[in-house]
C-alpha cells in the first residue's frame, strides 16, 4: 500500500564536524541513499530537516560584517537563507540518488516555508533552542560581551550554546502548497528548521526572532498534509527508558497512555529525546495515526519489519 510520509531528518543527516558546503552536501548524498528507499517502495515522501547549527553559523558571518552599508539580517531572515541552501544541497543529492538507482521523472522541489506561532507563546519569556557552535566559557564570556542580549546555557557538558524562544507551531502557511506538490508526484523538502517563524497581524504575516522546533513542526506539517506516518530520524534505531543503565529497556510499540507515563517519570531528556517524543505524540493525538521514531541507518528494517519505536493510539 502506498503511503504518505513525512520524514523529520535530525541534525547528524546534514552536519558534521566539518561544517563546510562540501562536507554537509556529502552528508545529505548519505541521507538521500538511505531516504530513496522509501521512493523505491512506492510512497510518497515529505522531508523536512533542522538547521539550528546553519541558522548559528551564519548569523556569525553576518554580526562579523555587520556594517551600516552591509547589516547583519534578522533571525527569521536567516533561517530562510538556511532553508534556502540546505534545500538546494538536498536537491542536488536525491537528484544524484534518483539517477544511481534509477528512478526517472522524479521531480524534487524545495519550498521556503512558514511557520505560525503565537506572540503570547511563553517561549519568548524562557528562551531554550539552542542554535550555533559550541562555545568554551571564555568564548562564551566573549560573545556576551558583544551581544548582550544573547541568552546561553551550558548543553550537557559540551560547553555553552547560544539560545533563543522556541514556541509552539499552530500553522504552515504553505501546507495546502506542500500537498499539492506531493500529490504531483514531486519529493517535496518544505519546514526546513521549523519553518520561518511568523506572527499573524491584520491577516499579514510578520517575521519574529525565534527558532522552532522542526520535530513539532513535521507534526503539525504531517497533520495538514494528511500524512499516513510521520518518521522522526534520530542517532538510535529505538527509543529506551532507563537509558544507559543496567535496567534499560528498548520501546517498540507504545501507546500514547503508555509514553504520558514514561515522560512523567522524567525517562526522557529535555532538549534530546523528550521534544521528538512530544511531537511524535501530538501527531497521533491529531490523527489517530502512527509514528516512528528511529534512526536514519534503520529505515530498511523499518520497511520491512517496523523496526524502531511506534507510537500507537489507545
Amino acid at each position: 500500500m502506498v503511503k504518505r510520509y513525512v520524514v523529520a531528518l535530525g541534525g547528524n543527516a546534514i552536519l558534521t564536524d566539518d561544517p563546510t558546503a562540501q562536507a554537509q552536501e556529502k552528508a545529505l548524498e548519505t541521507t538521500a541513499h538511505h531516504l530513496v528507499k522509501l521512493i523505491k517502495a512506492g510512497h510518497e515522501l515529505v522531508v523536512t530537516h533542522g538547521n539550528g547549527p546553519q541558522v548559528g553559523n551564519l548569523l556569525l558571518q553576518q554580526l562579523g560584517s555587520d556594517s551600516e552599508k552591509n547589516p547583519a539580517m534578522p533571525l527569521d531572515t536567516v533561517g530562510a537563507m538556511t532553508q534556502g541552501e540546505i534545500g538546494y544541497w538536498m536537491s542536488k543529492a536525491f537528484t544524484k540518488a534518483f539517477k544511481e538507482n534509477g528512478i526517472e521523472n522524479k521531480a524534487v522541489a524545495a519550498l521556503v516555508t512558514r511557520t505560525v506561532v503565537d506572540k503570547a507563546d511563553p517561549a519568548f519569556q524562557n528562551p531554550t533552542k539552542p542554535i550555533g557552535p559550541f562555545y568554551d566559557e571564555n568564548q562564551k564570556n566573549e560573545m556576551q560581551e558583544i551581544n548582550p542580549t544573547w541568552v546561553f546555557v551550558e548543553d550537557s557538558g559540551r560547553g555553552y550554546r547560544r539560545v533563543v524562544p522556541s514556541p509552539i507551531p499552530s500553522e504552515i502557511v504553505e501546507s495546502q502548497a506542500v500537498q499539492a506538490l506531493v500529490e504531483s508526484g514531486a519529493l517535496t523538502i518544505a519546514s526546513g528548521g521549523g519553518g520561518i517563524p511568523v506572527a499573524k497581524e491584520n491577516g499579514l504575516y510578520e517575521g519574529v526572532e525565534a527558532v522552532i522546533d522542526k520535530d513539532f513542526s513535521a507534526a503539525k506539517l504531517a497533520q495538514l498534509v494528511n500524512a499516513d506516518d510521520l518518521l522522526i530520524l534520530t542517532a538510535v534505531d529505538n527509543v529506551y527508558v532507563n537509558y544507559n543503565k543496567e535496567n534499560q529497556e528498548k520501546l517498540e510499540k507504545v501507546t500514547i497512555n503508555q509514553m504520558k507515563t514514561y515522560i512523567e517519570q522524567g525517562q526522557f531528556a529535555a532538549g534530546s529525546m523528550l521534544p521528538k517524543v512530544q511531537a511524535a505524540l501530538s501527531f497521533v493525538e491529531m490523527t489517530g495515526k502512527s509514528a516512528t521514531i528511529t534512526s536514519l541507518e534503520n529505515l530498511g528494517n523499518f520497511l520491512e519489519t517496523g523496526s524502531g519505536t511506534t507510537v500507537v493510539p489507545n
